[in-house]
């Protein structure tokens, strides 16, 4: 499909990338794309939310969304246009939700962290645990840097050192519900880039 005459030079720009990515699995087309709009994507969502940690969680999930559908992108309008339309949808939705749930949801995150400290899984069972821990480092390495830090560092520990979530919990003094929520975005994000690679490899 050739590139849409309407666009701008960086707009043509992202579309490479975008061809790189869906047609090569390209890691480092990703981790460009990401590095490109992660910081203005956050400031969107931290205008929206006023909430920095909501605003980080927001980002990674948009980010997450974005790839998984990243081969639906046509050049008829810019990546970024597209992007910032995820972004602002999945936020809108988000405060929709937490405004309507918050009594709800912070009960329901009671009970679901008891029972997860009750029944914790054994290491390597989730299927897409695995399929992560299973990857090479050096395919990560380049995606994870483009990560906030705080994402970044629980990445690091769960991946790559291969901590236990209650050892997470002891090294970053944080909650483990807390601790586990994060790590289910960030999972879902490296997941959903990680499949894509291996399957067109």
């Amino acid at each position: 499909m050739e590139v849409g005459s309407n666009l701008t030079e960086k707009a043509r720009r992202d579309y490479q990338l975008v061809r790189e990515a869906v047609d090569h699995g390209s890691q480092k087309a990703f981790s460009e794309l990401m590095g490109l709009y992660k910081d203005t994507i956050y400031f969107m969502l931290l205008k929206m939310t006023g909430h920095p940690n909501d605003a980080e969680d927001l980002t990674i999930e948009t980010f997450g969304k974005a790839f998984k559908k990243i081969h639906q992108y046509t050049p008829d309008y810019a990546f970024s246009t597209w992007l910032f339309k995820i972004a602002s949808n999945h936020c809108i939705d988000f405060i929709r939700k937490k405004k309507k749930n918050v009594l709800a949801y912070d009960a329901n995150e009671e009970i679901q962290e008891s029972s997860n400290v009750k029944n914790l899984p054994g290491e390597g069972i989730d299927p897409e645990e695995s399929f992560i821990r299973s990857q090479k480092v050096q395919l990560m390495r380049e995606v994870v840097e483009s990560l906030k830090p705080r994402y970044r560092k629980l990445v690091e520990l769960r991946y790559f050192d291969e901590l236990s979530y209650e050892e997470i919990c002891e090294e970053l003094d944080l909650p483990l519900g807390t601790v586990k929520a994060q790590l289910f975005r960030a999972r879902e994000f490296l997941y959903n880039i990680l499949k894509d690679n291996r399957e067109r490899l």
